[in-house]
């Protein structure tokens, strides 16, 4: 099991650098203001530069967890409104698609939390086509109680392990 997660790390890594370096970078944008604008110096071409509204942007740590109460995959007005926030972003990089994981905390058998883990990312991911997120731009899978956010053995550290998260795909 140890060298399976290891595997992950290390292709989650690979993918994650080739994102990085694989995509060009857009310039800076400026935001306009209600003072005067001030004179851009001229470029080499003798063009000066104007400035360029604020438009918005997303990244993938935009994409925010959430959380399940005890034995359970219902999802709370709170993690409705995270998963809506979520839809946003993803409907805003209409490229990226995304692994919702499911994990739960250390109680209970490892079939029952990997069983519990896949229906917590599946009501994530049902509640995202809702919103307009296509299904097809979206996979789960289950860890169950392997991937501890919190290693604690208390309510505190188990609240924190009753999660959904999201990963580039």
């Amino acid at each position: 099991m140890k060298k399976m997660n290891v595997m992950r790390f290390v292709l989650f890594v690979a993918l994650a650098s080739l994102l990085t370096v694989g995509c060009a970078k857009q310039p800076a944008q400026q935001t306009t203001t209600d003072a005067p604008a001030q004179q851009q110096p001229a470029t080499d071409s003798g063009v000066k530069e104007t400035e360029v509204k604020e438009t918005v942007s997303y990244s993938v740590s935009d994409l925010t967890r959430v959380y399940f109460d005890f034995d359970s995959y219902v999802l709370s007005a709170k993690a409705r409104k995270t998963l809506a926030q979520n839809a946003e972003v993803l409907k805003a990089m209409s490229g990226l698609k995304v692994r919702i994981e499911g994990h739960c905390d250390e109680r209970g058998s490892d079939e029952y939390n990997l069983a519990l883990g896949e229906r917590r990312a599946q009501a994530a991911m049902n509640y995202m086509s809702t919103l307009g997120v296509p299904a097809s731009r979206m996979s789960t899978i289950s860890y169950g109680e392997e991937k501890a956010l919190d290693p604690g053995h208390d309510e505190g550290s188990w609240a924190k392990n009753r999660r959904a998260e999201f990963v580039a795909n």
